[in-house]
């Protein structure tokens, strides 16, 4: 495995060589679908239309490989699948993949990929998908690169996965030349969710691995939904505002909370609002936290360092407010206003609360 900047990578994109020999056999793109309670997650379905641009550029098929037990939910989850962009699915169901536990996914997944050989596989950079991930790449002795943020096709058929490295400071990108298949992770968020198109079809591999009850050390015994995480919106939230230092003080973070009240959106902060204990870890928005791709994000006092910037730069408007011109976030915010947060925020509050009073009143 070898690190390159971005420039270097580029640079490498002009190089073309001949695939080793013993490369060949691999083929294709794979998408391992988190699938969990008759539902998939979302993150899989966003890397499927990520995949779907990496096989296009491979000139290769584009792959889902679903585990799970119970036919009519897989029968939906397969249908998701090839509506997302895959051309196949491989289906492996069987009562000991019913629920998610490391060594039966991990030997199935190691299985399939020693069968069917594909080039690139991606999987979530959820707590499941980080788990799976993991061991299924020690298992096949290939390199992984976990929480990218972007994907890319050299000329060479590598995988250029870029990632923040040195604690968000710097941006650096991986190729795994010397194994397959080539594994990356990506968060939930990063990547833009692909239009569905309805009715769409492929061909299903159906593959019957030989598990045992017996023989899984680790046993589910029950399910306990975390009621406050099912209820934290903020990764999908239309309307988000932030705050950061510029806040100054724990007491100022209800300016965020009330202006996004009056939004009907969602609030976080910075990774050192989070760092000083003003804000859960779980409001946290950044490559270390949530990955928001809103409508509209509001960022109150945030300098914009590279961490914060890749969890919010595919936000549709970013709106940044900084008394310090020169911070980074006004380099890739879409509208920056130099002034203080605190000041700021009430005013704003108060002007869409009587702007939305009017158009209730109008309507």
């Amino acid at each position: 495995m070898t690190t390159s900047s971005p420039q270097a990578a580029g640079q490498r994109a002009g190089m073309k060589k001949e695939l080793p020999e013993h490369f060949r056999s691999y083929k294709h793109v794979w998408v391992f679908i988190e699938f969990e309670h008759g539902r998939i997650h979302p993150v899989s379905l966003e890397l499927l239309g990520e995949g779907r641009k990496l096989a296009d550029k491979l000139g290769v098929e584009l792959a889902g490989v679903l585990l799970g037990s119970g036919a009519d939910s897989l029968d939906d989850a397969t249908r998701n699948c090839f509506a997302y962009g895959a051309d196949v699915v491989y289906r492996v169901e069987h009562p000991v993949l019913a629920q998610y536990r490391n060594q039966p996914y991990t030997k199935v997944m190691t299985e399939l990929v020693e069968k069917f050989q594909p080039e690139i596989m991606l999987l979530g950079a959820t707590v499941l998908g980080r788990d799976l991930a993991g061991s299924v790449a020690t298992t096949l002795k290939t390199g992984l690169t976990a929480d990218c943020t972007e994907l890319a096709i050299d000329d060479e058929r590598s995988l250029a996965a870029t990632r923040p490295t040195f604690g968000g400071s710097l941006l650096c990108t991986i190729h795994t030349l010397n194994y397959r298949p080539q594994m990356a992770t990506v968060r939930p968020r990063v990547m833009a969710m692909p239009r569905p198109e309805e009715g769409r079809e492929g061909r299903v591999v159906v593959y019957t691995p030989e598990l045992e009850e017996e023989r899984i050390i680790t046993k589910v015994l029950d399910f306990l939904p975390d009621d406050a995480a099912e209820a934290s919106g903020l990764a999908f939230a239309d309307i988000v505002v932030a705050g950061g230092m510029g806040l100054r003080s724990e007491e100022n973070i209800q300016l965020v909370r009330q202006l996004a009240s009056v939004l009907g959106g969602d609030w976080g902060g910075s990774r050192p609002l989070v760092q000083k204990g003003w804000i859960a870890a779980d409001r946290q928005i950044g490559q270390t936290g949530k990955t928001i791709r809103p409508k509209l994000y509001i960022a109150a006092g945030i300098s914009g360092a590279i961490q914060h910037r890749v969890g919010v730069e595919g936000a549709d408007m970013i709106v940044a407010i900084n008394t310090d011109p020169n911070a980074p976030i006004f380099d890739f915010a879409h509208l920056g206003v130099v002034s203080d947060a605190v000041a700021l925020l009430p005013v704003l509050t108060e002007a869409f609360r009587q702007r939305l009073l009017v158009n209730r009143m109008a309507g």
